[in-house]
């Protein structure tokens, strides 16, 4: 499974992409609005740090307006990801964008009906929401069993990048299903890596390399 990282902090990225987990990078409006810089910028930035996809939003909810956004988008850089809300217009401009070659994530998906129009229109990825669809009494991760089921039956290249991570388990539930892709943002990366365990074991042997008095340097 991918690890994307769902964030504009570009010191978070280029933290993470150290590790070599990065695959690539989600980011939406609000993210932006976050980082407190200008759209283009943060978007050049990030794709300068990771060789994978990094899916850069439009704002506009008209088809016309979305391919006109979306041509100075994929100026940007090569690894640009357009992503376009799951909307008639959005399909549209995917379907557009796809046809010229362009990688389109499909974002705000709730239902297994609306991932199996986005592959339809050949989207590169479909973006459902596990966490807010949990928020709201549905069951995040069986809306993952479902597309994995109708993607498998029809043999669609639309990879499932699971969205609105949580927490770890949404990470090792998505794994088990088979998602292709996951995106959290850098707390919940880094989380995967906690086990009491662990801690335990390394407060152990630090103790026992502290009684001999070495020193590896």
């Amino acid at each position: 499974m991918k690890f994307f990282v769902d964030t504009a902090d570009t010191a978070e990225i280029r933290d993470l992409a150290a590790t070599g987990l990065l695959d690539g990078v989600t980011t939406n409006p609000s993210l932006i609005a976050k980082s407190g810089r200008q759209f283009v910028d943060v978007v050049a930035e990030i794709c300068g740090l990771v060789e994978g996809p990094v899916s850069a939003e439009v704002i506009a909810l008209d088809h016309e307006t979305m391919m006109r956004e979306a041509e100075v988008l994929r100026k940007i850089a090569d690894n640009v990801c357009i992503k376009v809300p799951l909307t008639i217009d959005g399909l549209k401009t995917c379907k557009a964008l796809t046809d010229e070659g362009t990688q389109v994530n499909v974002t705000l998906c709730f239902s297994a009906n609306q991932a199996l129009l986005a592959a339809k229109a050949g989207a590169s990825f479909i973006s459902p929401f596990v966490g807010r669809h949990d928020d709201n009494g549905f069951d995040g991760m069986a809306l993952i069993q479902d597309i994995r089921l109708i993607y498998d039956n029809y043999g669609f290249d639309t990879e499932i990048l699971v969205a609105s991570v949580r927490h770890p388990i949404h990470v090792l539930e998505s794994a088990r299903i088979g998602a292709d892709v996951m995106t959290a943002p850098p707390a919940v990366i880094k989380s995967l890596f906690n086990h009491v365990l662990t801690d335990k074991g390394i407060a152990g042997f630090m103790a026992d390399w502290a009684k001999t008095g070495q020193s590896i340097l």
